[in-house]
């Protein structure tokens, strides 16, 4: 049997007569921000105080698109009679996401949690030279990082926290004691 003519036309037509009646849901995105999901990788933050300039995340990128230089500096001696240390300090920490494919070895490889997933995504450049980004602006990004889920109340508590308070109930109670033996 062969199909009346016209009738995929008659179909098609239906079909954009059913969908002219629905609400649209498409966001236009400038105006409306999209809602994001609370742990969304969007761009890369580094908290500053925790990089010790180690280099294992520019050593271990597969783009080689992370750029850090650093000094040594000499810290004295803690103790009289000790001997100085020698650190090293960050001077330039830079990223080229033009380079950037995103992959997160750089954040899994810092033994110091320096670096992080900001949920943050809107840093377009209208040139490529300008996706390198500085660490002043990387810092800018680590506010934008979400806090981790909260512990389950039901969960046993982590080894460290327990070593960290007792401790710290140690330290208390010798100062304690020591003020009532001083009264």
């Amino acid at each position: 049997m062969s199909p009346i003519p016209g009738s995929g036309l008659a179909k098609g037509l239906a079909v954009t007569l059913r969908t002219m009646t629905k609400k649209t849901v498409t966001a236009q995105y400038p105006e409306s921000q999209p809602e994001l999901p609370p742990r969304t990788r969007g761009v890369i933050g580094l908290f500053e105080e925790n990089c010790t300039v180690c280099m294992l995340c520019a050593r271990e990128c597969p783009d080689w698109c992370i750029y850090i230089d650093s000094h040594k500096e000499t810290v004295p001696a803690a103790a009289p009679g000790g001997r100085e240390r020698s650190r090293n300090v960050l001077d330039r920490f830079a990223i080229d996401f033009a380079l950037c494919m995103y992959c997160g070895i750089c954040i899994e490889v810092c033994p110091f949690d320096a670096l992080f997933w900001s949920p943050e995504f809107e840093y377009a450049e209208t040139d490529i030279r300008e996706l390198t980004h500085e660490r002043d602006k990387l810092r800018e990004w680590m506010w934008t990082v979400p806090a981790p889920p909260a512990l389950d109340p039901a969960a046993e508590e982590p080894k460290e926290l327990g070593a960290a308070r007792k401790t710290a109930e140690k330290l208390a109670a010798t100062a304690q004691q020591e003020r009532e033996a001083g009264e």
